[in-house]
Order: structure tokens, then sequence, then C-alpha cells
């Protein structure tokens, strides 16, 4: 009988990366449909005012927010320091709150616009007048679910 030898001193074989590209446009696809981008772009300042007992709200998609608070630092040199009002992008005043109301239930099919929110970020130095101007033109518009963001402390004081 013959004896076979083995020819060569076989090793372990490369790792193919054919299927490399279609990992990475799966992941980058991921994380495209899944990260939200920001709606607006801030500019007032607020610092939350901290609370014990805090919620979250259930459907972000019905909340529509106002944030209040003196303009940021970019801003100060136009609008001065004065808290300001911010709806979407811009400044508004309180007459614009029932246009900004309006628009944002028209966003919204007809099932879910009697659980429309308004979620009022105020900043935790802000006078209560501005805030009670707010509450009273939201009470006109017939937005009455309103909700005050703060932020969660342990209640150690």
């Amino acid at each position: 009988m013959a004896v076979m030898k083995k020819k060569g001193n076989k090793g372990l074989p490369g790792i193919s990366t054919a299927s490399l590209p279609d990992v990475i446009f799966m992941i980058l696809f991921f994380f495209m449909v899944s990260t939200t981008m920001r709606d607006q772009e801030l500019l007032v300042r607020y610092k939350l005012p901290e609370a014990t007992e805090v919620q979250k709200l259930e459907k972000k998609s019905l909340v529509s927010y106002i944030h209040i608070g003196p303009p940021t630092l970019a801003m100060q040199a136009q609008f001065g320091t004065a808290p300001r009002i911010q709806l979407n992008d811009s400044y508004k005043s309180t007459r614009d709150i029932l246009d900004f109301i309006a628009a944002e239930r028209d966003k919204l099919n007809e099932a879910d616009r009697a659980l429309m929110t308004v979620c009022l970020k105020a900043d935790q130095y802000t006078k209560m007048g501005i805030v009670t101007d707010v509450k009273q033109e939201l009470r006109r518009a017939n937005a009455l679910k309103i909700s005050y963001a703060a932020s969660k402390t342990l209640g150690y004081n």
C-alpha cells in the first residue's frame, strides 16, 4: 500500500467580507428609522422646577409644547432678558396661542383631538403672571388638558 502524504500546511480559511456592506446598511437603516429628529429649536432658556411626584406622558405625539423663559444668550441682544413665549420655532405673544392650538389640532386625526395635551415648559424663575396669561388663552382655545414639565427630585431636602 502506498502512503498518502498531505500536501502543504493548510491554515484556517479567510473571513468572508462579502456580506459586510449589507450588515452596515441594515444598521444604518435601523438608526435612520428609530431616531427622531428634534422638532424645534429652543429659543428660550429654562431650568425646570423640581417635583417629587412626576408622571410620564403616555402618547408624546398628542403633546404640544409651549416654552416660557428668558431668551437664549444669542437672542438676548435682540429681544432682551424678559421672559418670552415660544410656540414652535418663533417667539409669539399670548394672542397667537389660539392660532397655535388650532393648527396643532388640525395636525391630529379626528379621534385624537380630544386627547391633545398642552405641556408648559416654563423656567422655574418665570413670574406666574405670564403663565396665568398663557393658561387663560388656552382656556379660550378650549385646550383644557395641561401638563407642567418638571424635573424629578428625590425629595430629601
